[in-house]
């Protein structure tokens, strides 16, 4: 099991958004078997997905919707036990203004892997 006193909340969080980043499939699928539990999920007002396969797709989906657009981190990461939260940016590389904001809660399971994630959309383009 893994003690919560020594979970790097930022550091799985930064993991997190260089996944949703990642525009080679393959690498893409990589990084997400090595966040994700092999169930693990993933659930905002758009998708409910689990499993590495559902949520890639998930990430590709958003990359094609959002094309030549990144996600940052929005903010500092907050975190306890096997729990995170944090909001994240996405617009073009640069910008001074993210077109979306969003706010996600992280689940870790014993392994320190993503177990889940609760995902929230605060500002959508109209």
């Amino acid at each position: 099991m893994t003690d919560h006193e020594t979970i790097d909340h930022t550091a799985v969080a930064e993991r997190y958004i260089a996944a949703w980043n990642e525009t080679d499939a393959e690498a893409r699928a990589k990084a997400v078997a090595a966040l994700w539990t092999e169930d693990g999920g993933y659930t905002d007002p758009l998708a409910a997905v689990s499993g590495h396969e559902g949520v890639a797709a998930v990430i590709a989906g958003a990359q094609q919707m959002f094309p030549g657009f990144v996600f940052t981190l929005g903010g500092p990461v907050d975190g306890h036990h096997d729990t995170l939260r944090f909001t994240w940016h996405l617009g073009p590389e640069g910008a001074p203004e993210p077109v979306v904001i969003g706010f996600d809660v992280v689940a870790l399971a014993e392994d320190g892997r993503i177990r889940s994630v609760y995902g929230f959309l605060d500002r959508v383009p109209a």
